[in-house]
């Protein structure tokens, strides 16, 4: 439904959010597609998606951003999710230590699961959190720095830095993937459509639990 709603966008992208959870995947995305934070927020259970359109070189991008259960029982189903999305973000928490630990084991699953030209941009998240900050910030730099990752840290809570981080990989991925296009026409628009629909029975059933 949601794609057949916007026959304007000229081209349809496939973001997921990623990482451990509580370190809030979910009010990044609602902070970018509806400008809204929840400090009651519940952990998400399989798999949610919304989306948002962008204006990128005077072209109308549609981003659909998938975002994935960050518990060890919801692996299965949301690894599924990986395959065919052009860009991730892998999410932790700045003042939670264990979280920014578990960004190589998420970042492992992505490298097995993703395809291989997928963009990564590392993110943390909560920076409001300065008090509480258990992750230094050139300590995540480095890190993304050494796996060829893109990084921001960002709070939903306060706005900072949410509209970057999607731009970011939204644009710069939007980049790459018209050059391809210009090759082979239309294919990977295709391609980003296809996976979505297919799982899509699978997420409102878990929704549904």
């Amino acid at each position: 439904q949601q794609r057949n709603n916007e026959p304007n966008s000229n081209f349809i992208t496939f973001l997921v959010l990623i990482g451990d959870s509580g370190v809030g995947k979910s009010n990044l995305l609602s902070r970018f597609t509806r400008n809204e934070f929840n400090l009651e927020s519940k952990s998400t259970i399989g798999v949610e998606f919304a989306t948002r359109s962008i204006q990128v070189d005077g072209k109308t991008v549609k981003a659909q951003i998938w975002d994935t259960a960050g518990q060890e029982r919801y692996r299965a189903i949301t690894s599924a999710y990986y395959r065919g999305a052009v860009g991730a973000l892998l999410v932790y928490d700045i003042a939670k230590h264990l979280t920014y630990e578990n960004v190589e084991r998420w970042l492992k699953e992505l490298r097995d699961h993703a395809d291989s030209n997928i963009v990564i941009m590392l993110v943390g998240n909560k920076s409001d959190l300065r008090h509480l900050r258990a992750v230094p910030t050139d300590e995540a730099r480095a890190f993304a720095e050494k796996n060829g990752l893109s990084f921001l840290e960002t709070s939903a809570l306060d706005s900072t830095n949410v509209e970057t981080a999607f731009q970011t990989i939204l644009t710069g991925k939007q980049m790459s993937e018209r050059q391809e296009s210009d090759m082979s026409p239309s294919n990977n628009v295709v391609n980003i459509q296809v996976q979505p629909t297919e799982n899509k029975p699978k997420m409102q059933c878990c929704q549904n639990i």
